[in-house]
């Protein structure tokens, strides 16, 4: 077995946000000497197929949800020339196992200009990719009455330390598709998860991710089957003030078996959640939520579907088969949140599978990055705006002599770098920079 040694190193990082460059100096750790390439590990729709419950659907823009899936995770848009480019994994290397979302080709393409999300492709080889969403009881307020397509570099994160994208969702934007197959029909058997930014929601309908309506409408009640996640409180809610995770069963959100406030069904407060819904092949589904940090699944609900012993709404179940995220079945479109990865499965999945599914997201090690920035989006000439950088050091290990500068456009001022002493590991330093906009900028 060879050998590895640590060194402790200074290394540059560069981010873009609209209209400069932040390069900022950060404490690193190389791992060196480490000249194998190791396999990747399975991924969640590897350990759903083993199990019996092969997935219909299996999206992310932040890695391969297979170890040997080797195609696009997503599709950019650019919106200078229109052109467009498929985002793809990683490849092993010494040391890297690979299979995270290739974040270098995604800012070298979208430099200097905005960049959507336009299609995030299926890794389950049913071809399920989620589009541009389609108008239907709600219109977007794209052209056509399609919704908006989500910016693609809202929401940067770490994947065991790589730089990858979440798909953050605004009102007015979604990706569905409506010509979905292999998805549970009726009350067939079905699993879902997602897992997306716990401090990222709002309470208009709907941010889902699953089984939905074939025409962007609401066809009735018991026809959808999702994981929601928000503080939509119109048809029913947890306990506390929310976000929870619920499901989406059209009609209706639901938290348990009642209608309204089941407190069984708790707030969430973790920055990274797993979400999952579970149910089908007769009266029976589940609710489940996991910090994707750490810890097991935590089982908030299961049992008989809601008001099921007084009425027929919600079983049997009369679900449609087509694929959404972000969005009601009707179109809703008044919602928000931060997808990072979903499947769902043929079949209602054992808690055993669904642990272990749970078990790979943890070691995936979801994080925040090292450099936060405030978006500026525009400046008029002469014009000034404060920009703040937020730096929290995710190593293990105090960094010292931290320097951050702003590397601004040709011709504008220049700005005075900054230079933090110490900080301890976890913790986080803000520091503020006001940029001034020449005379002479477009």
């Amino acid at each position: 077995m060879q050998e590895c040694s640590e060194l402790v190193t200074m290394k540059n990082i560069n981010l873009l946000p609209i209209g400069f460059f932040l390069t900022t100096t950060i404490l690193m750790i190389l791992v060196l000497g480490c000249n194998t390439v190791p396999p990747r590990t399975e991924g969640p729709g590897d350990l759903y197929t083993a199990a019996g419950f092969p997935c219909v659907t299996a999206h992310s823009s932040t890695r391969a949800l297979f170890a040997s899936y080797n195609g696009p995770l997503y599709q950019l848009t650019r919106e200078s020339d229109g052109a467009t480019m498929d985002i793809g994994v990683v490849e092993a290397s010494a040391g890297d196992a690979g299979g995270y979302a290739n974040a270098a080709a995604h800012d070298e393409f979208c430099a200097n200009s905005l960049c959507w999300i336009s299609i995030i492709y299926d890794q389950s080889g049913n071809d399920n990719h989620l589009m541009q969403a389609p108008p239907g009881t709600f219109v977007g307020p794209a052209k056509g009455g399609f919704n908006s397509l989500p910016i693609a570099d809202m929401a940067p994160i770490t994947l065991n330390g790589h730089k990858v994208y979440g798909t953050y969702v605004m009102p007015g934007a979604g990706l569905r598709n409506n010509n979905a197959v292999g998805l549970a029909i009726n009350d067939e058997p079905e699993g879902i998860y997602m897992v997306l930014n716990g401090d990222h929601y709002s309470s208009g309908c709907c941010f889902n991710y699953g089984n939905t309506s074939t025409n962007s409408r609401a066809v009735g009640t018991g026809t959808m089957s999702t994981v929601y996640y928000g503080t939509a409180t119109a048809w029913g809610k947890g306990e506390g003030d929310g976000p929870w995770i619920m499901s989406d069963m059209e009609a209706g959100l639901f938290s348990g078996y009642e209608t309204k406030e089941n407190a069984a069904d708790p707030s969430i407060d973790w920055r990274f959640v797993t979400g999952m819904v579970n149910g089908g092949g007769g009266n029976q589904w589940d609710i489940w939520g996991a910090n994707a940090q750490e810890g097991d699944l935590i089982n908030f609900y299961k049992g008989e579907r809601p008001q099921s012993k007084e009425n027929d709404r919600y079983y049997p179940m009369h679900r449609k088969g087509s694929v959404q995220m972000g969005n009601g079945g009707d179109n809703g479109n008044g919602s928000a949140g931060t997808f990072y990865e979903g499947v769902i499965t043929k079949g209602y999945p054992t808690e055993e599978v669904v642990q272990a599914v749970q078990a790979n997201i943890v070691a995936a090690n979801y994080a925040i990055p090292n450099v936060h920035l405030s978006r500026l989006t525009s400046f008029s000439p002469g014009a000034a705006q404060e920009l703040t950088v937020t730096f929290t050091n995710t190593s293990d290990k105090a960094a010292s002599d931290v320097q951050v500068s702003l590397d601004l456009p040709q011709g504008w001022p220049t700005v005075e770098l900054q230079t933090i002493d110490d900080v301890g590991s976890g913790e986080s330093v803000t520091l503020d920079f006001m940029i001034s906009s020449p005379t002479s900028a477009a």
